[in-house]
């Protein structure tokens, strides 16, 4: 028993280390999700051009998604990292995925850039909208759950209500995270899941489905009632049309999907200073993020600080004040 007692005093002070570690001396912290995904990509991207051009001493830290790390920002033990402005404003007022555990010390810096996804099927399903979708419900396995990447349901569950469903509709099939959502598809585990637009994982799944015509989006119902349907759940996203597309795997035909802002959020206790500097990097060299990260080639200043429940950092609207961009557009 003193050994085990040891081990876990060790393993407590190694996590205090690791939350610490990168705000000691000067360093910035930038929170971000496990190699590969968007949020460490977004942070690489980020943390790159605060060093280089804003001689913002900035560093990552890999932790296992939004729902680990918002805390962390909102208790001020991390000064930066990212998230969906759904999830932002659950976790803001503790509600959805966030039921309870309200984080009111979030602040919004600006929207990174607007996240594109949607429901997703092989292309021989014969499912081409979500009218379709619900003419073919009955018997098909859906990926649920996602225990490390909460919000996603919620995601699913938007565009299931959009058609006037739920997941009641379908045969549920756990799965652990987003990715692994994605990849159920593809290993033929499940018959519809949620797969961000022209995403890395999407592109395997396209390629190991290519005996059935690869992969193909679920069009969504642009009509008042379906779209109330929808933001009832996902108040802050927007549905979207895009064109069909060759290159991008789903995209054969043009298709409604769901669009979400990809946000940089803080604490309300980091210098006004700090966070007047990083908006004003993020802004002024779009084209350098998007060498290090493509997402950032959607960016629009224009549409960096839109309308939401969550303040804004005094030292972000700074930036927009001299700008010009208007707050809450």
């Amino acid at each position: 028993m003193k050994n085990l007692g040891k081990k876990i005093a060790i393993a407590l002070t190694s996590t205090a280390l690791l939350t610490s570690s990168v705000m000691a001396a000067g360093v910035v912290g930038i929170a971000s999700g496990q190699p590969g995904s968007l949020g460490h990509n977004t942070g690489q991207a980020v943390a790159k051009i605060a060093n280089q051009e804003a001689g913002i001493v900035a560093r990552t830290q890999p932790l296992s998604g939004t729902a680990a790390y918002l805390p962390l920002i909102n208790n001020g033990e991390i000064e930066f990292g990212f998230a969906n402005s759904v999830e932002t404003e659950f976790a803001f007022s503790g509600k959805g995925n966030f039921d309870g555990r309200a984080n009111p010390n979030l602040r919004v810096v600006g929207v990174m850039f607007p996240l594109r996804t949607g429901l997703m099927v092989a292309a021989d399903s014969g499912i081409k909208t979500i009218a379709d979708l619900k003419a073919n419900a009955k018997g098909m396995r859906i990926a649920s759950e996602y225990t490390s990447s909460t919000i996603i349901p919620y995601y699913i569950m938007g565009a299931l209500a959009n058609g006037d469903m739920s997941y009641d509709d379908f045969e549920k099939i756990p799965v652990s995270n987003f990715v692994k959502g994605i990849f159920a598809l593809g290993d033929g585990h499940v018959d519809l899941t949620l797969i961000s637009l022209n995403s890395g994982a999407g592109k395997k799944v396209n390629a190991q489905l290519q005996g059935r015509g690869g992969i193909k989006y679920v069009s969504l119902d642009l009509s008042d009632d379906a779209v109330a349907r929808f933001k009832k759940l996902m108040p802050s996203g927007n549905l979207i049309s895009i064109k069909a597309n060759e290159n991008i795997p789903g995209m054969s035909e043009d298709a409604n999907l769901v669009e979400i802002p990809w946000l940089l959020l803080t604490n309300k206790d980091v210098s006004d200073e700090l966070v007047y500097n990083m908006t004003k990097v993020i802004a002024e060299n779009k084209e350098k993020l998007g060498a290090s990260f493509g997402a950032f080639k959607r960016a629009n200043l224009s549409k960096m600080a839109p309308s939401t429940i969550v303040e804004y950092h005094p030292g972000a609207l700074k930036y927009y004040a001299e700008k010009g961009i208007i707050v809450g557009k």
